[in-house]
């Protein structure tokens, strides 16, 4: 290697740890922010009644927006944007983004209005178990946040150009926006309005964050190039992200499409079993929203540009890199949670119309959340690695395997385990996507690092191990002392959250886990 290839190389780097120790940041706000948020709402609305609605009402538009907005999108748009600019044909690239915000605007504009001309006759399909007046009130709902459809198809196309440009820190601010326009109409709604507006209220306040969303970003998108809408005729390249889109839409939607399912066996347990996994799964997703979503956003370009320029090693290297980085971050975070996961939920959503009886119902189902924790975040990179090979249909057949693990288990677990038994039909389905996912990468890039992924799991979850024991035995100590005020159980995990630090950093030392030393690479940048 040249002197001045290695200095790009470097530069390379160090680009890339301060992209990832910022998105990183600004997505660790957003997910606080968001749990502030929940916490809210709990407060607010409880596990019962019309948050269950809502709840159900949210998600068929977001499962929509999977299959054919945001985030599917961008991972057929950043392969081929990539390739275009690579090959030096930045002109061309302009004019497809263009193309595709065209089309984003008219198709899934009058997809949104079609969905809501019939949600009177599809939403009830998704609430069985509800009564009539909750399957009227989730049917109103979703009539107010359909149109979050096209304005995610817009926003997905925005984020990808800005990442795929290097310009992570106003697409990892934008959810910090959301959540603070939120929590703002919550606010006004429980100082101001009657408790049956309030919910309403809530569904307004997402379709107003989202628009949000997209005016803060198009000033970003106008500083990078000119994009004029078109709807991409003699474009063959639109026909290309068209392609790819399909089995990538299919493969990130299953995901929603399997919450989706989940709701409907929750709703067979009751109302209060569909808002206490959804307050779960915001506990579940905490961690992997900080790190894994931060590592494979970050990664995902590099990735593309290396495939572009069929540098096969480079992919090996860095997704091996990407995956011992999520496990060095996720397997402590999944065994906290997993030890302390009652006394979590009662500190973080205990307090009014979330009681006792709902800390139990949510803890049950976060104690199963945890166990694929880890190969859910993991298969998040092994995901958007495929996108880049331009292979989005394996992983479609994938979601297809795991979609049918998971609706298999839910249907042999939710009788039998209750609000545990969904969530652990959707780690059992985690593990197995993560596991074929691997296998097939394998294949596909020539080999991965499978000893050095093994030997990372195994060093973390022996310092984790020794992580969850002190810092079970110190909040067990101090509860014990201190009781159950909210001020005692803020010293309790605090103390807690404390000790698990300091416990899994020593044993990481200890152990001579790498990551640890790439930790503080990610966060000198930011110095």
């Amino acid at each position: 290697m040249t002197t001045d290839s290695a200095a790009r190389e470097s530069r390379s780097r160090g680009g890339l740890g301060r992209s990832t120790a910022i998105f990183a940041v600004w997505t660790g706000l957003s997910r606080v922010i968001g749990l502030v948020r929940e916490i809210i709402v709990a407060a607010m609305f409880g596990v019962g009644g019309s948050i269950a609605a809502f709840t159900i009402a949210f998600n068929i538009p977001n499962v929509i927006r999977s299959l054919v907005a945001d985030s599917a999108l961008s991972a057929a748009l950043i392969p081929i944007y990539s390739q275009l600019v690579e090959d030096g044909r930045r002109r061309d690239a302009q004019r497809l983004v263009g193309a595709v915000a065209g089309l984003v605007s008219l198709i899934l504009g009058a997809l949104a209005l079609v969905f809501i001309a019939v949600a009177p006759w599809v939403m009830p399909l998704f609430a069985p178990g509800l009564s009539a007046d909750l399957q009227d009130e989730t049917v109103r709902l979703s009539q107010l946040m359909f149109p979050i459809v096209p304005l995610l198809g817009l926003t997905g196309v925005v984020s990808a150009v800005l990442q795929a440009n290097g310009q992570f820190g106003a697409t990892g601010f934008v959810p910090v926006l959301w959540n603070g326009i939120i929590i703002a109409f919550l606010g006004y709604a429980a100082i101001a309005l009657p408790n049956g507006d309030k919910i309403a209220t809530y569904a307004i306040a997402i379709l107003v964050g989202t628009l949000g969303q997209l005016l803060f970003l198009l000033p970003a998108l106008g500083r990078v190039g000119h994009f004029r809408p078109s709807l991409g005729r003699h474009m063959p390249e639109i026909r290309k992200v068209l392609i790819l889109m399909l089995p990538v839409s299919l493969g990130l939607g299953m995901i929603n499409v399997n919450a989706a399912v989940d709701n409907i066996f929750a709703t067979l347990i009751s109302d209060e079993a569909v808002r206490a996994i959804d307050a779960a799964f915001r506990l579940y997703i905490l961690p992997q929203g900080i790190f894994s979503v931060a590592i494979s956003t970050v990664l995902f370009p590099s990735i593309a540009r290396m495939v572009a320029r069929r540098d096969s090693a480079g992919v090996r290297a860095m997704v091996t890199s990407g995956i011992r980085q999520i496990v060095f971050m996720l397997v402590p975070a999944s065994l906290f949670l997993m030890v302390l996961a009652e006394p979590i939920t009662r500190l973080t959503f205990q307090r009014g119309n979330f009681d006792s009886e709902a800390t139990s119902l949510t803890s049950q189902a976060l104690l199963t959340f945890t166990i694929g924790l880890v190969f859910n975040g993991a298969s998040l990179l092994l995901l958007r690695t495929f996108f880049s090979l331009q292979m989005p249909w394996l992983t479609t057949k994938v979601a297809a395997l795991g979609f049918v693990v998971n609706i298999v288990l839910d249907a042999a677990f939710y009788v039998p385990l209750g609000v545990s038994g969904i969530p652990l039909a959707t780690s059992i389905a985690s593990i197995v996507t993560f596991c074929v996912l691997v296998n097939l990468l394998r294949r596909e890039v020539g080999g991965l690092g499978m000893r050095s992924i093994v030997d990372g799991f195994v060093r973390c979850l022996a310092a984790a191990g020794v992580m969850a024991v002190l810092s079970w035995a110190t909040w067990n100590l101090l509860d014990g002392v201190l009781g159950r005020s909210t001020l005692a159980q803020i010293v309790c995990m605090g103390a807690a959250l404390g000790a698990a630090l300091a416990a899994y950093l020593a044993a990481a030392r200890a152990f001579e886990v790498p990551e640890l030393r790439q930790l503080g690479s990610l966060i000198r940048p930011l110095r």
